[in-house]
């Protein structure tokens, strides 16, 4: 979608679709802003008469559409939007909301749209949370839908006109807002496409062809090695998930490198997405109705692709930034790994497998470790973990792990910035006797309590003393339903908090910590043994 940025006000700008977005108190009386009352002014006062009639306050998710009978200009329609209490104000709010208009515009089939911004002292935020949700609502997967290929010529929402309030001026900050807004959200749409896409077409040779394509227009670097990298760098973990499928396994790892020589130098920071294309759950196998959606496993994956795109072509930091991603299937066949199999990760540790369902976590193992042996200032990683976070936080809020309490703040704050839900949830030693193992140092699945946090415990024993942060993703990966901005399925989870983390550290880069490179116990382990 076309967007464009003019001051002044919205009702005097062309658009099929006025949108207004109103505070609750703002309808009625002297409050009425002025894209408001020009607007009932021309309808005769038919405008708030009508809504307040229908009930509309201002509440948050509370919206009235009226048709304007040609007496507006060129708006055929006015659509007023609830943004709630303005002291309890948040840019999600109205992030939300624009993706409410979006959705109503493509429904009324109008190919433009004029936004008014609400008057905050936020004008930034507030302008790219309109771009964002605007650009998030008007996504659709319906590529293999024969009444959408048919329905190719029908009108589309193609331009939006955002107009800033009455005597704010254009200016660069809110230009680069707009920009920011809109790759972020185009990424963001891309790694739902990902995640949408069946699991015969994202397989992992084609998610590291897409990481690759993504290199190719961001300006990173990226490496992806096959079955024989993983084995090189004694992925033991890894190498046993994926030998029960047919499809080839790929390594992934892209970088962003700053231009300047000096911030090359920098500590990187790294992260880490779960890549699995489909999880069945090997021979401890799902139930069908649990496997269905599996084709989602490799959400972190798409968000951590995503967020690389927007750091790459337009946010730049002056410090390194590197993706670590082990794509695999989890399959059962006659060469799958079993229960009671113990698997040697790259660390060295030796895990029991007690159930093959609780695969992602070893990938991710190998590939922290991996990502660790890199010296980066924090490891940040995204997985669809478990269940049991879903069963504690819902459908719309992830989980956040870890024990470096300033790298867990940083990323809440990112998340909060960015409109993104999350609530750090604990990483107790007293939950590190679910792991015990009476043949290995550990086993892959604990018992059913405290799930969750027995996947995060497990993945700590692989950060070493680097600054970490876990974000179970499980549950907002996957909408069950059309809210705001989201539709049902892929939301691209995770993008957004990683975008503004990196925004974040950039500014503050000065303070973040110098690098821990771990040592790659393994790869000293397999050049003392092919030695001897």
């Amino acid at each position: 979608m076309q967007f464009s940025l003019v001051p002044g006000d919205a009702a005097a700008v062309s658009g099929e679709l006025l949108v207004i977005p109103l505070f609750e108190g703002e309808l009625v009386g002297d409050a009425a802003p002025a894209p408001l009352a020009t607007a009932d002014s021309a309808l005769d006062g038919k405008l708030r008469a009508a809504a307040t009639q229908e009930g509309f306050k201002g509440k948050v998710d509370q919206s009235f559409l009226i048709h304007t009978l040609g007496r507006l200009g060129g708006h055929e329609r006015v659509l007023l939007l609830g943004l709630g209490n303005r002291a309890r104000f948040q840019p999600e709010v109205l992030r939300l909301a624009a993706g409410r208009a979006a959705k109503t515009a493509q429904r009324l089939k109008a190919t433009s749209i004029a936004f008014r911004v609400p008057a905050t002292d936020r004008a930034e935020d507030v302008v790219r949370a309109v771009v964002e949700g605007l650009e998030l609502g008007v996504y659709r997967f319906d590529k293999y839908k024969s009444a959408a290929r048919e329905d190719k010529a029908s009108p589309k929402l193609k331009s939006a006109t955002i107009a800033l309030p009455a005597g704010t001026p254009k200016s660069r900050a809110l230009d680069d807002a707009l920009t920011l807004g809109l790759k972020v959200a185009e990424a963001v749409n891309w790694a739902r496409d990902l995640v949408n896409e069946p699991p015969n077409v994202v397989t992992p040779v084609r998610l590291a062809q897409a990481a690759q394509q993504a290199a190719k227009e961001s300006g990173l670097q990226a490496e992806i090695g096959g079955r024989k990298e993983i084995e090189r760098l004694n992925m033991g973990m890894f190498l046993g998930v994926t030998v029960g499928s047919v499809q080839e396994p790929r390594l992934i790892h892209l970088v962003y490198t700053p231009k300047n020589a000096k911030d090359a130098k920098r500590a990187p920071l790294a992260l880490v997405g779960k890549a699995i294309t489909f999880d069945s759950g090997g021979l401890s196998l799902k139930p069908t109705e649990g496997m269905v959606e599996m084709k989602t496993d490799m959400a972190g994956s798409a968000a951590v692709l995503a967020a690389m795109k927007v750091i790459g072509s337009v946010v730049k930091p002056p410090f390194p930034v590197h993706a670590f991603i082990g794509a695999c299937e989890n399959m059962p066949s006659g060469t799958a790994y079993k229960p009671g199999d113990i698997l040697t990760a790259r660390s060295g540790k030796t895990v029991e497998i007690t159930n093959t369902d609780a695969e992602g976590r070893l990938v991710l193992g190998d590939m922290i470790t991996w990502a660790g042996e890199h010296g980066p200032s924090a490891i940040i990683d995204l997985a669809t973990l478990t269940g049991a976070c879903m069963v504690a936080l819902g459908n719309y809020i992830v989980g956040a792990f870890g024990d470096d309490d300033a790298t867990v703040n940083s990323v809440l704050d990112a998340a909060k910035a960015a409109g993104e839900e999350m609530w750090r949830l604990p990483v107790s030693d007293m939950q590190k006797d679910a792991l015990r193992s009476d043949v290995a140092d550990m086993k892959n699945s604990g018992e059913r309590w405290g799930g969750a946090i027995n996947a995060a415990l497990f993945l700590k024993e692989f950060v070493g003393d680097i600054p970490w942060v876990h974000l179970d993703i499980a549950g907002p990966s996957n909408s069950p339903k059309e809210r705001g901005y989201l539709n049902k399925g892929a939301t691209g989870s995770g993008a957004r908090t990683l975008v503004e983390l990196v925004r974040q550290r950039a500014r503050d880069v000065d303070t973040l910590p110098e690098p821990k490179a771990q040592p790659a116990k393994a790869a000293k382990r397999a050049k003392a043994k092919t030695a001897r």
